[in-house]
């Protein structure tokens, strides 16, 4: 009985209000892209961080901007990050980071061109072998690149 009076209120609400309302429920989170870009040496590359929370060095990626694909996002990263454009595009796996409130889209790729760092966010671009990693890498950067390499030994 009650939740059809209330369901009766909800309908005759302006639509505005309702959409608000809902919104006012639901979690928000952020969406982030990231790249496990590898060369024609089987190198990877890697981006030292001013703003990264752990050691610096970790793959490339970013934030999704409202109405962006996250495979467009990804390539405007690149681009803005690295200079640099990649080819071969593959979706490898998500990650739901929760203290954060985070959704993580990963991807695998090839590099077209040398990376630089070309944003005052990056120290530095730099392609490393997978046994040669910095040990400034940390461990849940490491785990997502051998997760990243699993993957793409299983598809293939």
């Amino acid at each position: 009985m009650l939740a059809k009076i209330l369901g009766g209120i909800w309908r005759r609400l302006p639509v505005v209000v309702r959409r608000r309302a809902a919104k006012i429920g639901q979690t928000r989170f952020t969406v982030t892209v990231a790249a496990m870009l590898f060369d024609d040496e089987g190198r990877i590359l890697l981006l030292e961080h001013v703003f990264r929370a752990d050691r610096g060095w970790g793959v490339p990626g970013g934030f999704v901007s409202k109405g962006e694909q996250p495979e467009e996002a990804l390539r405007r990263e690149l681009r803005e990050e690295a200079s640099i454009e990649i080819e071969d595009v593959r979706f490898l796996f998500t990650r739901n980071l929760r203290t954060l409130k985070q959704v993580e889209f990963y991807f695998l790729a090839r590099a077209i061109g040398n990376p630089t760092a070309s944003s005052f966010e990056i120290k530095q671009a730099q392609w490393f072998p997978l046994n040669d990693l910095p040990p400034e890498l940390s461990q849940d950067q490491r785990k997502l690149i051998d997760r990243a390499i699993a993957l793409d030994e299983k598809s293939r």
